[in-house]
Parts: structure tokens; sequence; C-alpha cells
């Protein structure tokens, strides 16, 4: 009897080799054993994701397969220029529109079922010199004390980032106030490791409880949940950790949602992708919530 994998590993076969013949090419042995290491690979980062149809467009699109590494040079290079090119449109926008989604997009989380239900969650701290999409009315709503009229859904364990070096090691730490937020090297806040009273902060992958929320920034996304950040791979490393601890802790993975500005949302196929690539669950744009993994279908449509 075949196990789901196997059929899964089953249907990429079947359709590398329909790619093939379309292209007039033959399925070596190479290109068949190197594409399902990879669609193995990118499956085990968010396995209800991306399935065996979408592997082989994102294959055939982006010329991946097999993913050997003059491949894997030519996404690096690719997502170098597009990185480029995102960071001057990001910087023509208008500062008023800019404004306008800022609150659109915030308005739009904290009015969301799945963020009033959520009791822990993760949420990085906006920087204006990145142009990322605002969080700071974000960070105020949830970091009041006591909440405002009494609101209990907005009692929430908060976690935000702090990059320790330059290897891609990132890890987040409770706050309980934006006091407990210092600038870095770089002028971007981040809490310090220890609190005022000497003690060590709560680092979220030490913790009892799992987190129900991570909220992502980057430079560009699509609608099939491809997230491309700035290059240093610090939360692609952190988000894949995380997800190895929810599965040993048998916790439910938490929802990855990125906050996009509509000028960062790409057409599909644009953004290149390599194993080490996270998809998220779903976008959240001045426009809406778009989801796209199926736990976000279940968890941000009801």
């Amino acid at each position: 009897m075949w196990t789901s994998a196997l059929r899964q590993e089953a249907k990429v076969v079947a359709l590398i080799t329909q790619a093939c013949a379309y292209s007039n090419s033959t399925p070596t042995p190479l290109t068949v054993t190197s594409s399902l290491n990879y669609y193995n690979k990118l499956t085990s980062n968010h396995p209800t994701f991306i399935s065996p149809r979408s592997f082989v467009s994102i294959m055939n699109n982006n010329s991946t397969y097999p993913p050997e590494q003059p491949h894997l040079d030519s996404i690096f290079k690719q997502k170098r220029v597009l990185r480029s090119k995102v960071r001057q449109t990001l910087k023509s926008m208008d500062p008023s529109l800019r404004s306008h989604e800022d609150n659109a997009i915030q308005n739009i989380v904290l009015e969301a079922p799945w963020f009033k239900s959520c009791q822990r969650l993760c949420a990085y701290i906006s920087c204006t010199a990145l142009r990322e999409v605002s969080t700071s009315k974000l960070l105020s709503e949830i970091l009041q004390t006591p909440p405002k009229d009494g609101d209990v859904e907005m009692v929430k364990k908060l976690y935000v980032p702090r990059v320790e070096d330059k290897n891609c090691n990132m890890r987040m730490f409770h706050i309980s106030s934006v006091d407990d937020l210092i600038a870095n090297s770089m002028n971007i806040l981040e809490p310090a490791p220890v609190d005022a009273d000497g003690n060590e902060r709560e680092d979220v992958l030490q913790a009892n409880e799992p987190v129900d929320l991570l909220l992502l920034p980057g430079l560009a996304f699509d609608r099939s949940g491809r997230r491309m950040g700035r290059g240093g791979g610090y939360y692609d490393t952190f988000l894949k950790k995380y997800q190895e601890l929810a599965k040993e802790r048998n916790w439910r993975q938490p929802l990855f949602v990125a906050l996009s500005y509509s000028l960062q949302i790409m057409d599909e196929g644009i953004i290149p992708v390599t194993p080490t690539d996270v998809p998220v669950d779903a976008l959240v744009s001045p426009s809406g919530v778009i989801p796209i993994s199926q736990a976000a279908f279940d968890r941000c449509t009801k």
C-alpha cells in the first residue's frame, strides 16, 4: 500500500516527465532524483503548502532543476537584482500613500479574528529607514497596560527580534513595554537580552508554550506564498527552527503572516526560490488578508 508521501513523489515524477515531454527533453534519473530531493526540502519547510503541480511550475518558471550550485548562483543573482528594484520602488513611494497603507494594514490586523484570538505572538519592530510596513500601532495596542477599554483579547504575550551575529542567528525575546527596547548599531530597536533588573528575558525558543502567530517583514511577496527578505537569511533560519521546535513538541504550527505594501506584491514566478526559503501562510495588504496555505484558509476565513 502506498503512503501519502509516496503518492506525492509519484505525482512529482509524473509531472516532471510530462513537463519534459512538453519541452522535448528526456527526464534523466539525475533530473528526477535531484528534483525529488528539492521537492522534499521545500515541503519539509511547510508540509501542506506546495502541491506537486505547484512544485513543477516553480521549477519550470525558475529553471532551477536539477537544483545544482550553478542554478543556485543564478537564483541568488536574480534575487539581488529584484531586491535592488524593489528598494528603489519603495524609496520613491509617496509618503502620504505609505502612511495610508501603514494604517490600513495595521487596522486590518487588529480587527482580524485570528489576531484577536491569538495569545502569544512574534512580531517585527518596523524600521523607517528600511521602509518596512509600520508595526508601531500594533505594538502599542499589544503593550497597553491595562488594555484599552478592558479588552481582554488584547492581552497578549509578545516576542520581538534581536540579531545575535552575522551568521543568520536571530532570537525572539519577550517584552512587556516599549521601554524594553534599545537602538542597536544600525539604529534599529531591539530588546536587550536582560531586563532592567538584570534578569534574562524569555527566549521564545525556550518558552513552555507555543506562539500562535508570527508577523513578518520582507521586501517582496507573491500570492503563492513566496517571501523575499533582505538577503541575511535571519528570518528563514529562525522560522525553520521554530517549525522544528513546534513539530518536536507536538504544537500546532503558528501562522506566518507577512505585512506588505501593495507595490511589494509581485506576479507569481517573479520571485526566485531556494530550498532554504520558508513560505508564508498569508499576506496582509491594504486591500485585505490574502490567505495562501490551507492553515490560513482554515484560520483566516472563518
